[in-house]
């Protein structure tokens, strides 16, 4: 069986200049057309958290799939943390730093019941602003983030660094 880091870097897809000039925007969309690959990817993160988190969360648009998918496979409910604007209803927001400008993005403020252990997902760690930001957002609404998984980490931008202590995991890392 191929390890899932091969799995990911074969199906991985660099787009120069997207969305800014100079910027090599890392696509997993090759990935989640490959159906191997992304049950390969989906079991790789499930296995660790099988009976240890209650709910995953994952932010716009990517996490969205990757954790919906996750949360389908371990047979858990799903968060969805979304950009500003786009949710109905009464929401807690957070705003911070890309590397390539700013972002607000939100949670229900009724999302949690208050003390879920949650896994917090994304496809890439780059320089760590919306997994933090998204990580105090579920804190403030009740959840115990229990770490952050992601499928691409861009070592090269620091984003474990600014997550601190939290525990972090990736399935590829790239320089």
């Amino acid at each position: 069986m191929e390890p899932v880091a091969e799995v990911v870097a074969r199906t991985l897809r660099d787009v120069p200049d997207f969305p800014r000039p100079g910027i090599v925007f890392k696509d997993i969309t090759p990935l989640l057309a490959d159906p191997g690959a992304f049950a390969t990817v989906v079991e790789s993160l499930a296995a660790p958290r099988r009976g240890v988190v209650d709910l995953v969360a994952g932010v716009e648009a990517r996490g969205f799939v990757v954790g919906a998918a996750l949360a389908h496979h371990l047979g858990i409910g799903f968060v969805p943390i979304r950009k500003a604007g786009k949710l109905p209803g009464r929401t807690v927001s957070a705003s911070y730093e890309l590397e390539y400008g700013a972002e607000t993005i939100e949670v229900h403020e009724d999302a949690l019941a208050g003390g879920e252990r949650v896994v917090l997902v994304d496809d890439v760690l780059a320089s760590g602003g919306t997994a933090h930001a998204a990580w105090e957002l579920l804190g403030r609404v009740g959840a115990d983030v229990v770490g952050f998984d992601c499928i691409v980490e861009l070592t090269a931008l620091g984003g474990r660094a600014r997550l601190g202590d939290r525990p972090v995991r990736s399935l590829h890392r790239v320089a």
